[in-house]
């Protein structure tokens, strides 16, 4: 019998922590399903030709079996998937892994297999998102105006920049990651991997930890032919899912501290907002953040308390 064989998709560099983590996934299921499985990580669509955008298509096409991405994608199928794009709502790591370890990633799951074409194999910690800027730095928002700021596809994103004063781009990463050199974007907001890894810091010398995001990514397997594989493949899948899932949020959790020791190394400035100055951002964004408290259900906010 021919071995099933898996391709995952990324769009990051190899040394990248989601790509670790795919390596991780693919590792157990061939601790688990020897050589009736074979896999392969196609880390970076970017190098391809195609967007990070393309993935979760690439997935319901069958083109690939698993990637990532970011929730964000998923917004309009998943409305509850808003929660993780409003600004200041999650507090910390350990409350946002114990929720979407619960029933909100339950609830998020549900309504996925309802509305997708997707399997959700588990929620991935794409960490707290900070400003960086080629312009000046950034301690109040009266500074962010008038900066063209480079936003995920998502249009509560959008919104949450323009309340700021920014000017906002959404624009896929492989335009950005092509383009941050020149002049149509002049900042952007990123976990501080990826602003390191895909060389932000190159071309911005303004960097400030906002937290004002966080980001959760999708991993997800094309559900139709998850449904045709023999069950102890769909189980292997399933636990080498929740363990891949528990390497990366490790990984995650280290991460900053190691990118904020090599960004240290380079020709750039970090700003660390006072408590007062943090303040100030969270006061000018309240007044998007109350018309998503009556939008959603009050339950999936109190899941993030």
């Amino acid at each position: 019998m021919q071995p099933i064989h898996f391709n995952f998709g990324g769009y990051q560099k190899p040394a990248s922590i989601h790509n670790q983590a795919a390596v991780r996934f693919g590792e157990l299921l061939l601790q688990k399903l020897g050589n009736r499985v074979t896999f392969e990580l196609i880390g970076n669509v970017l190098d391809l030709g195609r967007g990070s955008g393309d993935l979760p298509i690439m997935v319901e096409n069958g083109e690939l079996d698993f990637c990532y991405i970011s929730t964000v994608r998923f917004a309009d199928d998943v409305p509850e998937l808003k929660l993780l794009e409003l600004p200041f709502v999650v507090p910390s790591r350990e409350v946002v892994c114990r929720a979407l370890d619960g029933e909100l990633g339950a609830r998020f799951t549900r309504q996925m297999h309802a509305r997708t074409a997707h399997r959700v194999l588990g929620y991935w910690d794409n960490g707290f998102r900070h400003l960086s800027n080629k312009v000046r730095p950034i301690r109040t928002p009266a500074d962010c105006t008038g900066l063209r700021i480079r936003t995920q596809m998502s249009a509560l994103h959008a919104e949450a920049f323009a309340a700021l004063g920014f000017v906002p781009v959404p624009a896929d990463i492989k335009e950005f990651a092509a383009e941050v050199g020149g002049d149509r974007f002049q900042a952007q907001d990123n976990p501080l991997t990826n602003t390191y890894n895909f060389g932000v810091h190159k071309f911005h010398r303004y960097h400030t930890l906002s937290s004002h995001f966080f980001g959760a990514s999708a991993m997800i397997g094309n559900a139709a032919k998850y449904a045709g594989w023999p069950a102890d493949v769909r189980a292997a899948v399933d636990v080498a899912g929740r363990e891949a899932t528990a390497y990366q949020r490790q990984l995650a959790a280290a991460e900053d501290a190691t990118i904020m020791a090599k960004l240290k190394t380079e020709a750039v400035e970090i700003v660390t907002l006072t408590p007062a100055e943090h303040a100030a951002f969270v006061a000018a964004l309240a007044p998007m953040l109350e018309k998503y408290r009556r939008e959603l259900d009050p339950a999936l906010f109190d899941a993030l308390r």
